[in-house]
């Protein structure tokens, strides 16, 4: 019976090691090396220095920018350490009472707007941190952005068209829009003077 025991504790160590330590640097290491930019978490470079990863959104609220998919994680929007939607069914008053709040937020940011309000501009995504927008949802932003930037519509849409993705492996999901990137973009951009 002591044999078997140490045999056993021998390739508990042994396992424990192997799998505990072995593996994930072996796979962390081969990551560094062939996937750089996804291993160090999608970061996005803004003069010189990290202004967030590209997979987790971030709020934005100055109608120069355009608007993240809202977030329903708490203690904060967009806390990547309790994703998570806001679970709130289509019949409750609470989710009711925050889409109609959301949606006279960006009427009232852009009173001129008569279009009709893309819904990913109003409801969370099941993990709350979705860094993207449907193009439909930028395009519904274009003239509050354009106007508080003294921009032509036409080039903000065009810089929009430029951070738009198509679709995963040209067949899976939607097309989506990188408001973090998006949003850096026009920073950069220099607005013509008037």
């Amino acid at each position: 019976m002591l044999t078997h025991l140490k045999q056993s504790l021998l390739m508990l160590v042994l396992f424990t090691v192997l799998t505990g330590a072995i593996y994930p640097l072996a796979v962390t290491g081969l990551a560094r090396l062939t996937l750089a930019h996804q291993a160090g978490g999608s970061m996005i470079e803004h003069d010189g220095r990290a202004a967030g990863s590209e997979l987790i959104g971030q709020p934005f609220s100055d109608p120069k920018h355009f608007w993240s998919r809202p977030s329903a994680t708490s203690p904060w929007p967009y806390n990547a350490s309790a994703s998570s939607g806001s679970n709130l069914g289509p019949t409750n008053p609470a989710l009711a009472d925050a889409v109609s709040g959301r949606i006279k937020a960006l009427r009232d940011a852009d009173p001129s707007n008569a279009g009709a309000v893309p819904a990913d501009l109003v409801t969370a995504s099941a993990s709350g941190l979705d860094p993207h927008i449907s193009p439909a949802a930028a395009e519904f932003q274009v003239a509050r952005v354009a106007r508080a930037r003294g921009m032509d519509p036409a080039q903000v849409r065009r810089m929009v068209e430029r951070h738009t993705q198509g679709r995963q492996l040209g067949f899976l999901g939607e097309p989506v829009v990188n408001v973090l990137a998006l949003n850096l973009d026009l920073d950069r951009a220099v607005a013509p003077a008037h």
